[in-house]
């Protein structure tokens, strides 16, 4: 057969746009044709980078740290991080069981292409990061969701686990702090999940505990790692630098995990994006080996807004919305707000309906939750500020308001 064009290799038919950015760029462009566009869609801190840590960035910089670094990390961030996980987590990793990424994302990619071959099943509780089907998918993976119901506070049960698992299960994903739900697991909730990934011993565990500072409430965050060391031989215990440091810009992610899978991630990043921004590692080595006062401090912060935004959410007739217990994020349910049409005359089946006249009518944007895999909610992040967060919640009451 003769094509008049060169053509596109058949996973690229697997990639879409997480709705997170596609939500983000419409806001934008409204806010490009002059319109105050409030902006709640992506899970980004609203915090600058400590001081400290870009003085340290410069430092390395004038010392000559610009040169091609290791591609699984600078010895100096790798010895952080292990510090890091003995000190908070409790978990005893070597060197060569730690590797550094661009992001958290890469580590999640690194891993899922070393693994997953065509038909492998992914099990993700759902509401789940965007993210995790559109990797294990890219990759030939089949996402089977285990289903976090709000009645829950949309923590994982054991049996939900236990109905998605199979023979042919070949990672298991866990994000807890949940984005998008800001749910937590407690230690009871892991030891059980636990005793069902005993049964399955095929499969690895991805563990993303990116949002472990940002507990409230006197909630305590858990490593899987720690809780099951009898498992350690299959958790990849995922973090980063971005969300406790408001370092997202920085893009260093991290993992330990056992030295086979590190070292199969690592010879897939040398072939991909080798080592990481020296720079950005002195960066984040600082920020893990520095005082803590400043996540204290966004904690602190992001509990009180949380509050704030499900108490409005609360009082609009239709809208349900559990209390979060970390990350920073609200996940209100709009069923009561479906089967009507907004004062533009759209209407709202579903809860994409209603992001998207949302935005287009109130300007506020916000991402629907079918996009992370269970509907009909919102995810709003409340990593802005407490005038922005007020004004969207007003907004969204009176959008609710003109349904009819």
């Amino acid at each position: 057969m003769i094509v008049d064009e060169p053509g596109f290799a058949a996973r690229t038919g697997r990639l879409e746009s997480p709705a997170t950015i596609a939500m983000a760029v419409r806001a934008r462009a409204l806010r490009a044709e002059g319109h105050q566009v409030l902006s709640l869609a992506l899970g980004e801190p609203d915090f600058a980078t400590p001081r400290a840590v870009i003085e340290a960035a410069h430092r390395a910089a004038l010392d000559g740290q610009t040169k091609y670094p290791p591609v699984d990390g600078t010895p100096a961030l790798k010895a952080a991080i292990a510090r890091k996980f003995a000190r908070e987590n409790g978990l005893d990793y070597k060197l060569s069981e730690i590797m550094v990424s661009n992001g958290g994302k890469q580590v999640i990619f690194n891993a899922f292409m070393a693994t997953i071959d065509a038909g492998d099943e992914v099990v993700i509780p759902a509401p789940y990061w965007v993210s995790y089907p559109l990797a294990a998918r890219l990759f030939g993976g089949v996402p089977v969701v285990a289903e976090c119901r709000e009645e829950d506070g949309f923590r994982l049960t054991a049996p939900a686990l236990e109905a998605a698992m199979s023979s042919r299960t070949r990672w298991v994903v866990l994000n807890f702090p949940s984005n998008p739900t800001g749910a937590v697991m407690g230690l009871a909730d892991l030891e059980a999940v636990a005793e069902v990934l005993r049964r399955y011993p095929q499969a690895w565990i991805l563990s993303d505990e990116i949002y472990e500072h940002l507990v409230f409430d006197g909630a305590r965050h858990h490593a899987l790692a720690a809780v099951a060391p009898d498992l350690a031989s299959r958790i990849l215990t995922v973090n980063g630098v971005s969300k406790s440091y408001a370092m997202t810009g920085w893009r260093v992610g991290y993992a330990g995990g056992p030295e086979r899978l590190i070292r199969m991630m690592t010879r897939i990043q040398g072939n991909a994006t080798s080592g990481i921004c020296s720079i950005a590692q002195a960066a984040a080595a600082a920020a893990l080996d520095g005082p803590a006062s400043l996540i204290g401090e966004m904690r602190d912060t992001y509990a009180r807004r949380r509050t704030m935004v499900v108490e409005a959410l609360r009082a609009i007739p239709g809208v349900t919305c559990a209390m979060p217990q970390g990350a920073f994020y609200a996940y209100p349910g709009i069923a009561g707000c479906l089967g009507r049409t907004s004062r533009g005359g759209q209407e709202v089946r579903t809860d994409e309906d209603f992001a998207r006249a949302l935005l287009e009518e109130q300007h506020v944007a916000c991402v629907h939750g079918s996009a992370f895999g269970l509907g009909p909610y919102l995810r709003l992040s409340c990593a802005t500020s407490d005038d922005v967060l007020r004004e969207a919640c007003a907004r969204i009451a009176d959008f609710v308001d003109g349904l009819r």
